[in-house]
């Protein structure tokens, strides 16, 4: 098993230029490890980011027995273990396999799947995505094809209601009230209609179309072709048709809500009967091996989302209100006002080489000093202009510079003017409270 396993660092690039392509997609996983300077770091794809409670204590268990102790979640609803030690490749494998987290070697890094993390619980999608996602997943892991993708490449099951539709995947299937489903390709202006019995093979389809393309070119991305996402939707849709799956060429459709991360606290309609399903955030994406017991211990399935936060589904609902007493006591975020809503910050020092600050700690600072509200904007705080794992759509960015951070307000592919303030924790405080309180 050691053999399978490696450690290179992930390539870079400068914000507004093409990424190099020079070198293979170093992109980390279970099996290649990443060396960072707290020790190797394993990035563990969780289609859906659904985990059985006997997964998610294997998980507790690696990072206990072979790392810090404790659980990164990303940006793709994804676990991270940190300070790993380089001899640790055949053990983690094992503990992996055996809870199922390694379904195929050859296909781990490319099973980046997000998919709406309410579905099917709070009645507000236009229909339940679990079944693409476990028959995506099948497909993936037994297409010859699909083993070239990047680490990067992302696909996104959105229910309806337009929640990951928003992140900005490579491939994203969208639930349709007649039940059918929207097959979208990068930025295209238009999707193509598919039955939802053909949705899971379609989305494949579209990214073995990709990979046709994509070699020639070196990109590991949609928005890297020298095409446009319209002409790759029109070759998808003549491998569909080759293939036998009835196709039609519609205009985007707007989602049912628009609704974007699920609020903290009770999901769903409250006073009805029947086990309910909860939600935590994560303050900084990070959870203790406590607080991870504490979430998977209360219910019957454990939803991580690309926000960042939990999903605790099979909770008796006798039990809700003293389960989230008990995380918000445990430094988890159970309600809208907490000051840590919104906020997020990658890894930093000194976990982080590249890092120019402690980012997560000015962040820490900065939520204890401020006041606790609802109407503000995402923040992400970032230790180099990577800014590795920031959101997308309408947010503030604070990048570390020498001597201070830089915050500027950032919507869409627009970023507005950045104040730079060094030194002083107050001035940054302020100026970071400030930009997050800018809606117009």
């Amino acid at each position: 098993m050691l053999a399978a396993m490696s450690t290179s660092p992930t390539p870079t690039s400068s914000p507004g230029e093409s990424p190099s392509r020079e070198r293979g997609d170093a992109c980390p996983g279970s099996l290649r490890l990443h060396r960072a300077d707290d020790g190797a770091l394993a990035r563990v794809r969780i289609p859906g980011g659904v985990l059985s409670i006997r997964q998610a204590d294997v998980l507790r268990e690696a990072a206990r027995e072979l790392g810090d102790g404790e659980l990164h979640l990303t940006s793709r609803g994804n676990v991270q273990l940190r300070g790993l030690g380089q001899e640790c490749g055949g053990r983690l494998a094992e503990l992996l396999g055996g809870a199922g987290l390694l379904p195929s070697w050859r296909h781990e890094r490319i099973r980046n799947v997000v998919a709406s993390p309410l579905s099917g619980l709070d009645g507000r999608g236009r229909s339940d995505v679990r079944p693409w996602l476990t028959a995506l997943d099948e497909l993936l892991c037994g297409s010859d094809k699909a083993a070239g993708l990047s680490g990067r490449f992302l696909f996104a099951l959105d229910d309806g209601r337009g929640d990951v539709d928003a992140l900005g995947a490579d491939v994203t299937l969208l639930g349709r009230s007649d039940g059918s489903a929207l097959l979208r390709v990068g930025t295209a202006g238009a999707d193509l209609r598919v039955s939802a019995v053909d949705a899971p093979r379609a989305a494949l389809l579209a990214a073995e179309t990709f990979l046709d393309v994509a070699r020639e070119a070196g990109a590991w991305r949609v928005t890297e072709l020298p095409l446009s996402s319209e002409e790759l939707l029109e070759m998808t849709g003549t491998a569909l048709r080759a293939a036998g799956v009835d196709t039609a060429r519609v205009e985007h459709e707007t989602p049912a809500t628009g609704a974007q991360e699920p609020g903290y606290g009770l999901v769903g309609a409250r006073g009805t009967s029947g086990p309910a399903a909860l939600c935590a955030g994560v303050p900084l994406g990070r959870l203790t091996g406590t607080q991870w017991e504490s979430l998977t211990r209360a219910g019957g399935e454990v939803r991580l989302t690309p926000w960042r936060s939990v999903v605790v589904t099979g909770v008796a609902r006798e039990e809700a209100a003293a389960r989230l007493a008990e995380w918000g006591t445990a430094g988890l975020v159970v309600g809208p006002d907490s000051a840590w809503t919104g906020v997020g910050a990658c890894i930093g020092r000194p976990g982080c080489a590249k890092s120019l600050a402690d980012v997560r700690g000015d962040a820490e600072a900065v939520v204890t000093a401020g006041e606790p509200g609802t109407a503000r904007l995402p923040v992400h705080w970032s230790g180099c202009e990577r800014r590795c794992g920031h959101p997308k759509g309408t947010w503030v960015d604070v990048v570390a510079v020498p001597g201070g951070h830089e915050v500027s307000r950032v919507r869409g592919d627009v970023r507005g003017g950045p104040v730079t303030v060094h030194g002083s924790p107050s001035d940054l405080a302020a100026a970071v409270t400030a930009a997050r309180r800018t809606c117009s």
